[in-house]
């Protein structure tokens, strides 16, 4: 069963699945930040020929792990989004995650965003609106 509520000709997403939406989404966008840090924290990779040295470099990454971690949670809630919501409607919602990484990015990381990238992001941003607004 889908959750929404229609007005004129538009279907209005329930505010619970556009929660798991953005709970997912965020998971999933901090996991980047957390698993460049994670790569930034590493140093020099053992070369795969040397497998036990190559395992336990990653092994003892706490940021590697709490990037996957961010991931599973996400995983666990985007299943919750895709038993409320067609797939056509979800999908383009993790277009939301473009924003959050790069705010996440620039306060967590220290990136620099340029006026062309935050333009592509608004525009980005715009086609899912019109997404959402025929959910």
């Amino acid at each position: 069963m889908l959750h929404a509520s229609s007005i004129g000709e538009f279907r209005i997403m329930s505010i619970a699945t556009l929660a798991l939406i953005l709970v997912s989404v965020s998971f999933n966008a901090f996991a980047q930040v957390v698993l460049r840090l994670a790569m930034l924290r590493l140093g020099p990779v053992p070369p795969v020929s040397d497998p036990v040295a190559l395992a336990l470099t990653f092994i003892r990454n706490f940021y590697l792990w709490g990037g996957v971690a961010c991931y599973v949670i996400s995983l666990a809630t985007w299943l919750a989004v895709l038993s409320r919501t067609q797939v056509s409607i979800a999908y383009p919602m993790l277009s939301i995650g473009y924003i959050i990484a790069t705010v996440l990015g620039v306060a967590f990381l220290g990136e620099a965003v340029n006026p062309v990238r935050v333009g592509g992001i608004a525009l980005i941003c715009l086609g899912v609106a019109f997404v959402a607004r025929t959910a």
